[in-house]
């Protein structure tokens, strides 16, 4: 048994060296590519002369060298000369025989010669150019042209007033607040209020309120002209007269009072303090005020002295005054009307329906 099984293990022994030997040559032929690209990489590394990073897609990026001239590229034939083992670089096969020091150098040089450089150059955003379509220039295709027409146009004329007394003083622009006392003051300047509907009573109260707020700062200063300070008094009035609260009233009688002591002869100074007075309740203070406007001048005093009268249990003689007044402007189609309402045994000479406002409400 033991001569019989000895040339089996024999040659069991020669086939397992003969498999040692063939992975052995394998494995250095494997690892010669391996050295070949370690060879490669290195003399790379040595030779460039700038900094370079790889991007996502394994690109080599590199920086271009400031301050060097760009060489000029050259033929393809010299290209082919100058670099043979290009190919083979590229596709290098896992049994050709690494490149030798020679070699690499010449492939290394020719890479040199290939690479362009110059200043670096950094982005920097440029002026836009596409300007797109011009809607100015004509109709859009496909896009139907909008229509536009106006009407009611209107224009406030510029008022400027200045903020303090004296000379050299800044100016306020107040052409937006003249032109909303002027439309309103019919409606609410006198007690009690009237207006067409109750939203043009809400939009003029809203716009009142906006409008003593911007002003109250510059009527508060010592120094207010008389300008800001009866425009003050004016809104606050209003207020007062819409039920907007007790500080308007207060505020009101203060700035129309400092207007009087800045122009003592001021014919409507005078009759705002008295209408304010009278129909406060007032009448023997208000009356030396609405005395005072009507020796200046001013028609309304007579209207509010009426109204006085009225309050105070004189029919006869607020009657009496209005029948002068109706002789002396007798194209006021409004003393007429009042006339009407003391004969009828009203109160309120000034409870007449009054002309439409359009207040725009408060943006």
């Amino acid at each position: 048994m033991k001569a019989i099984s000895q040339p089996n293990i024999s040659n069991k022994a020669h086939k397992f060296a003969t498999l040692t030997a063939l992975a052995a040559a394998c494995a250095m032929m494997l690892s010669a590519p391996v050295n070949a690209a370690e060879n490669d990489t290195a003399a790379a590394s040595a030779n460039a002369a700038v900094p370079s990073a790889i991007d996502s897609s394994k690109r080599v990026i590199r920086r271009a060298q400031p301050n060097a001239a760009v060489s000029t590229p050259q033929p393809d034939a010299q290209l082919n000369a100058a670099a043979p083992n290009n190919a083979q670089q590229s596709n290098v096969q896992p049994n050709r025989t690494p490149l030798n020091a020679a070699q690499n150098e010449a492939q290394s040089q020719a890479n040199q010669e290939l690479e362009l450089t110059g200043t670096t150059r950094v982005y920097e955003r440029g002026p836009m150019t596409a300007t797109g379509i011009d809607l100015r220039g004509g109709q859009l295709p496909n896009i139907p042209t909008p229509q536009v027409q106006l009407s009611d146009i209107s224009f406030v004329p510029t008022m400027l007033i200045p903020q303090q007394k004296g000379l050299g003083t800044d100016k306020l622009d107040v052409s937006l607040l003249d032109d909303f006392i002027k439309d309103v003051s019919p409606n609410a300047r006198h007690y009690p209020p009237n207006f067409p509907n109750r939203t043009q009573r809400h939009n003029a109260r809203e716009k009142i309120k906006v409008m003593t707020d911007w002003i109250e700062p510059y009527a508060k200063s010592p120094n207010a002209s008389y300008d800001v300070l009866l425009r003050a008094a004016k809104l606050n009035g209003m207020g007062r007269n819409l039920d907007l609260g007790s500080e308007y009233t207060v505020r009101g009688g203060q700035y129309v009072d400092r207007a009087i002591k800045v122009k003592p002869d001021s014919g409507e100074a005078n009759f705002l303090y008295g209408l304010m007075l009278s129909e406060g309740g007032g009448f023997k203070e208000g009356q030396k005020y609405l005395d005072k406007a009507v020796s200046l001048g001013y028609t309304e005093a007579e209207q509010s002295l009426a109204q006085s009268d009225l309050l105070s249990d004189r029919r006869d003689k607020a009657l009496e005054r209005l029948r002068r007044l109706e002789q002396q402007v007798p194209n006021n189609a409004l003393i007429r009307q009042q006339i009407k309402l003391v004969e009828d045994g009203k109160f309120y000479i000034w409870d007449i329906p009054a002309p439409n406002v359009n207040v725009k409400p408060t943006m």
